[in-house]
């Protein structure tokens, strides 16, 4: 299991087959990337101790849920551009549906609790924003 927040990108491919443990049915990968909603680039930052710690507890809860067999979460910080990775999540499972449930577990409670914030920079500037379905929440959104 990896949980990390980082600068570098992710080597998808090797967590992969790090994901293909004995008794696995199935791979999950969620890599969600910088979209091109008219800016030119995202800063993101996090509170890193608490960021995984949190990410730690929701690795735990998905496993005991949905009975994972291998959990890998990278939440990049820094300056992004569009088309580059945000957050890699890599799940297996002994079926297909544990799998696609756990991973799904996993990105929508970081979305919830994760003290991580981003700002999106355009031509004129930036501005911080929330994340969807309250990304940081209790958290302060930075302005």
């Amino acid at each position: 299991m990896v949980i990390r927040i980082q600068k570098e990108d992710v080597d998808i491919g090797a967590l992969i087959e790090a994901a293909k443990k004995q008794g696995a049915g199935g791979v999950v990968v969620f890599d969600g990337i910088v979209r091109d909603d008219d800016i030119t680039e995202m800063e993101l930052e996090a509170y890193e101790d608490v960021a995984v710690a949190e990410l730690e507890k929701i690795a735990a809860e998905a496993t005991r849920l949905h009975n994972l067999l291998h959990i890998d979460i990278i939440h990049r910080i820094g300056r992004l551009r569009v088309g580059e990775n945000i957050v890699v999540i890599v799940v297996s499972a002994s079926h297909r549906h544990a799998a696609y449930d756990g991973s799904r577990f996993i990105i929508d409670e970081l979305k919830k609790s994760v003290p991580i914030w981003k700002k999106e920079l355009t031509k004129d500037g930036g501005r911080w924003v929330p994340g969807d379905h309250g990304h940081g929440a209790g958290q302060p959104v930075r302005q």
